[in-house]
């Protein structure tokens, strides 16, 4: 995971910069959509590193009593949507894809995803990024992230939930794992 994280993080740096398209500063707008899915796999190492810390047992309680409906990572500074993720190092591929990934439409041809905000906000960029997109310039493409993930754990790659259930079941999943099994060394780090 941590591998496709950094491959994406580098190809997602560079489409930033060639695009000059970027996320508000403090924005959160995204973060607070009560709809978003992913898969549990995508925040394994998220959930590694509350249970390296010993935080994943106390965590997978609050989450289990959380009633929020949008991602309980998002921390909001104010009731307009603004905020950031409470855990940026460890967020999911969702996360990282968002504002500078594309999907496919129905003809194969490929639309950059990202928000209102930047689409209107940065409305003449977005139209030249589009058109260069259109032309070629690379841009990380989500179904191609989506099958890596697939190819590392199909089972849990493929399982797309809400992304409040995803993060309980990364914890589920790692302390299951760790409780037929000698802890890991405590010098591991992951990012």
């Amino acid at each position: 995971m941590e591998q496709l994280f950094g491959q994406l993080e580098k190809e997602s740096a560079q489409f930033q910069q060639t695009s000059g398209l970027g996320c508000v500063s403090g924005c959160g707008k995204c973060c607070s959509y009560p709809h978003i899915e992913a898969s549990p796999l995508e925040f394994l190492p998220w959930a590694f590193h509350l249970f390296l810390i010993g935080e994943a047992e106390q965590m997978l309680d609050t989450l289990n009593s959380n009633p929020r409906s949008h991602c309980f990572l998002f921390q909001p500074l104010s009731v307009e949507g603004h905020g950031h993720c409470g855990s940026y190092p460890y967020r999911g591929l969702i996360c990282r894809l968002f504002g500078f990934g594309a999907t496919r439409d129905k003809y194969g041809s490929l639309r950059l995803a990202t928000c209102k905000i930047i689409r209107e906000g940065q409305a003449e960029n977005y139209k030249t990024v589009s058109e260069a997109i259109a032309q070629g310039l690379y841009v990380p493409v989500f179904t191609d992230y989506y099958m890596q993930l697939n190819q590392i754990d199909y089972q849990l790659g493929s399982k797309i939930v809400p992304v409040n259930k995803a993060l309980k079941l990364a914890l589920e999943e790692v302390l299951q794992y760790y409780s037929y099994r000698p802890l890991p060394d405590a010098d591991i780090q992951c990012v």
